[in-house]
């Protein structure tokens, strides 16, 4: 017969047992966020555009819902990765992170309010390697910080105004002289794969859940990637795109061609963006083609990569488990309307792929409702269980992933380059751009012409559509700050 201390015992040690096992089964889930630099929505495999070779970004698209419609708000200066990112460290709208970045070492370190302080304050290691590009020390904002990078990989001056047809090509993909993400000896891409794979693995083996940002400079220029992978493109099979133009004819006007270049406040001179100097004026398709080659090949090296990292998530027996968010800081045009960078607002520049894969996320779905890349921080916080500061704007995409019927996040998407040079709105299928210092209008129906090459502005069938819209985006400025006065630029659009 049991006496009743021994009893007691075997009850007592039963229930630390099975509370033992609750805690294993309530550990929150992993994340892992991996974002490129200048990888517009058109390149991926598995979104339709068979071009390009991508198969691990459609290994987390079969496994995972892509959000078709994701958006960048925009930028408050020339380097749109700098506003992108640091969105995404506060949560907040543009002109409102633009003033927050003004006092970011003070938000990291005496308030600790940015997104991988929340997650951590939430009990999560938090990681990261690559590209930061944010005003503030990463070691300020991370639990373990390796191979930070700067902005951008070095660029060589044989990288620019180039390739000229029967001309000499100085540069190389390849050619590991040239620096950049050959710089250390082994492509940054390969780095940052290395490290994760093998934060994965420490990580695995730890009771506390974890928080991966993993920053590629890909595709960035210098567009270099290892041989094999240029190869994958013969340059005669790259297609144009079709909305090519030599030049585009506003290219002063949305400041990405001659930008004044200022001394004690006043204009000394004009400087070329340095996104555009990359090729000749006019643009040549010979020209288009190479740079897209090379864009493709960085795509596709940098996928190979991330097709590690999935592999050790697998290995690590964490991945059911663990979600994971792949996204981009912006798009990025390769010739579109003859541009070559990112500054402007049309979506090669402004949307960007966003896939989500893990536990209870369906497989295979897609989600066509606009939305923010940024919605990233507030989705994470929701998941990981964490506090959503009453200052953060993006929505989570929680209810979006988990079922397709629910309500949109956004009934508009808007978005802005600098202070005083471009604005964009979209409602449904129809986008709205503006350029107030030339007072240009420019209209497109998005749904039939998804390149942008067809303006309607000049449509009087239109010109109602054309005031609704702008006295939404009006609406738009005052509720997130922007405090640039468009009526002054367009009286006639202008509600009296």
């Amino acid at each position: 017969m049991i006496s009743h201390f021994r009893l007691f015992c075997i009850i007592g040690v039963a229930a630390c047992q099975a509370l033992a096992f609750a805690v294993v089964d309530e550990k929150k889930p992993n994340i892992i966020f991996i974002i490129s630099d200048d990888q517009t929505y058109e390149s991926v495999n598995a979104h339709g555009f068979k071009e390009l070779k991508t198969p691990s970004l459609d290994r987390l698209a079969t496994n995972g819902v892509t959000f078709t419609q994701a958006y960048n708000m925009g930028a408050w200066q020339g380097a749109v990765c700098v506003s992108s990112r640091t969105m995404l460290q506060t949560g907040q709208f543009l002109w409102k992170t633009k003033q927050a970045d003004k006092n970011l070492q003070t938000i990291a370190q005496k308030e600790q309010r940015l997104w991988p302080q929340l997650l951590k304050q939430a009990g999560y290691e938090t990681y990261m390697t690559g590209k930061w590009h944010v005003h503030v020390p990463v070691e300020d904002v991370f639990n373990h910080v390796v191979n930070l990078r700067p902005g951008m990989p070095k660029q060589t001056p044989e990288g620019y105004n180039r390739p000229i047809e029967g001309e000499l090509d100085e540069w190389s993909p390849y050619a590991t002289q040239f620096g950049g993400n050959w710089a250390g000896g082994k492509h940054w891409s390969e780095v940052l794969a290395d490290d994760a794979e093998n934060y994965i693995n420490q990580a695995s083996k730890k009771d506390k859940p974890f928080f991966m940002y993993l920053a590629f400079s890909a595709p960035h220029d210098p567009r270099q990637a290892p041989k094999r992978f240029v190869d994958m493109y013969p340059l005669e099979d790259v297609q144009v795109p079709a909305s090519f133009l030599p030049e585009y004819p506003y290219k002063q006007e949305i400041d990405c061609y001659e930008i004044p270049l200022m001394k004690k406040g006043k204009v000394v001179g004009t400087k070329l963006a340095r996104d555009e100097s990359l090729a000749p004026w006019p643009r040549t398709e010979f020209a288009v083609r190479t740079h897209r080659q090379e864009y493709y090949a960085m795509i596709t090296h940098m996928d190979e990569q991330i097709g590690r990292i999935l592999d050790a998530l697998e290995n690590s027996g964490e991945a059911d488990n663990t979600y994971v968010i792949f996204t981009s800081d912006h798009g990025l045009a390769c010739g579109e309307h003859g541009l070559l960078g990112k500054q402007n607002m049309y979506e090669h520049s402004m949307r960007v792929p966003f896939i989500v894969t893990g536990p209870e996320v369906p497989a295979g779905e897609q989600r066509d409702a606009p939305i923010y890349l940024q919605d990233a921080v507030t989705t994470t916080l929701e998941l990981a269980g964490a506090e959503i500061p009453d200052e953060v704007d993006f929505k989570s995409l929680v209810p979006a992933i988990r079922d397709a019927s629910a309500d949109a996040p956004y009934d508009r998407i808007y978005g802005a380059f600098k202070e005083d040079k471009q604005r964009m709105i979209r409602i449904g299928d129809y986008k709205l751009i503006l350029y107030p210092e030339a007072g240009v209008v420019r209209l497109f129906n998005l749904k039939d012409d998804p390149d942008e090459i067809r303006d309607l502005a000049g449509d009087p069938s239109q010109w109602a559509r054309i005031r609704e819209m702008f006295i939404s985006l009006q609406e738009l400025q005052v509720e997130y700050g922007d405090k640039l006065d468009l009526s002054k630029s367009y009286p006639d659009l202008t509600l009296r």
